[in-house]
């Protein structure tokens, strides 16, 4: 099975090497020198890794065969795809593949049902479900233990507790005038985004 686990960004210096927007958990075992990679478009590929090195906070590497900046730009934007074992798990059980979460049904903790999961954003503070309604419209819920509380992978579902107006917008406008209304209570703690504990991979 294929995985997107990082996106070409620009050129960086004189030499070939180039920024990457990383998208797995696992840049050393995806993403380490000798690693061969398809790509999206696919004729830029495959692209063999040479070398890799964090700068300033970035992953920097280098393919085999482009030596200079002007082949590094050429490779702008490009998507690089790692072959993955579908029975494949990651070490820690509290972490997931992508794979594994797609087509997930999303369902409160009453049974409620919300939508299903239709794609995942990985972003650097936090992951995000996609998750379609059934009506058609589209939820962004954001993958933290404090709400998503269960990945049932056997019954193929993720439990939510979602905070005021994550699904409902109405909820939020409620809260917000219940809490204009409560002189000296207690303001609700949203949460921390970056919750830890839970995460997917790539």
């Amino acid at each position: 099975m294929q995985l997107v686990v990082a996106r070409i960004g620009r050129a960086h210096g004189i030499k070939g090497e180039v920024t990457v927007e990383v998208r797995t958990d696992e840049p050393e075992l995806r993403l380490g020198p000798g690693a061969v990679l398809a790509t999206e478009p696919a004729g830029v590929g495959p692209l063999t890794i040479e070398t890799g090195r964090v700068h300033s906070g970035r992953l920097l590497l280098r393919f085999a065969g482009v030596t200079d900046r002007t082949g590094a730009e050429a490779l702008r934007n490009t998507l690089l795809i790692a072959e993955v074992d579908p029975d494949e798990l990651p070490e820690d059980p509290e972490e997931f593949y992508d794979h594994q979460l797609m087509d997930l049904d999303v369902v409160l903790a009453d049974g409620t049902e919300i939508g299903r999961i239709t794609e995942i954003t990985h972003l650097p503070s936090q992951d995000l479900f996609i998750v379609e309604r059934p009506d058609g419209s589209e939820v962004m819920i954001p993958f933290v233990e404090e709400i998503v509380t269960e990945i049932d992978l056997e019954e193929q579902r993720a439990v939510i507790d979602p905070p005021p107006g994550l699904i409902d917008a109405s909820e939020a406008v409620v809260a917000s005038s219940r809490d204009e209304e409560a002189e000296g209570g207690d303001e609700e703690d949203g949460g921390s985004a970056d919750g830890a504990g839970a995460g997917s991979k790539a």
